[in-house]
């Protein structure tokens, strides 16, 4: 999902870093799965607050939030305890009410992980265009 291991393409990728902590691990020492999805939803709001938005303050203004609308992952290798990650998000599509996302996590060289992710803009109406300010800010 993710060509580019060495470097940010643009202004639309985005990198968190994180360490895994023992309470992240399974029996066997490695990353339980679903925190992969923990890590990559942190990198997603840091992803955005580089970008200068503000979450909280999009909801109270406008009462507009993202919620995931579809996610693929592929587990390639396993984290351990201690190790270092970095974790990548890079925009891959802008449309009407959805944002695309391709998010990885790496240690070192090594991917472990990588996700195609699509997300939602939504009021509680539903479903809604994603405002022309927050647009600007996604995009490069």
């Amino acid at each position: 999902m993710q060509d580019n291991p060495t470097g940010p393409e643009s202004t639309t990728e985005g990198r968190f870093l994180a360490r895994v902590y023992y309470e992240d691990t399974d029996l066997a020492g490695i990353v339980y799965h679903a925190n992969y999805l923990k890590f990559i939803e942190r990198a997603r709001s840091e992803w955005l607050r580089e970008r200068g938005i503000d979450q909280m303050a999009l909801k109270a203004e406008s009462g507009i939030v993202f919620a995931v609308r579809h996610l693929e992952a592929l587990y390639l290798a396993p984290a351990r305890f201690d190790d270092i990650l970095e974790m990548r998000t890079r925009l891959t599509a802008l449309s009407g009410a959805r944002i695309g996302l391709d998010q990885s996590v790496w240690r070192g060289d090594q991917c472990l992980f990588e996700a195609r992710v699509t997300l939602v803009c939504l009021s509680e109406r539903g479903a809604v265009r994603i405002p022309a300010a927050l647009r600007a800010a996604l995009a490069p």
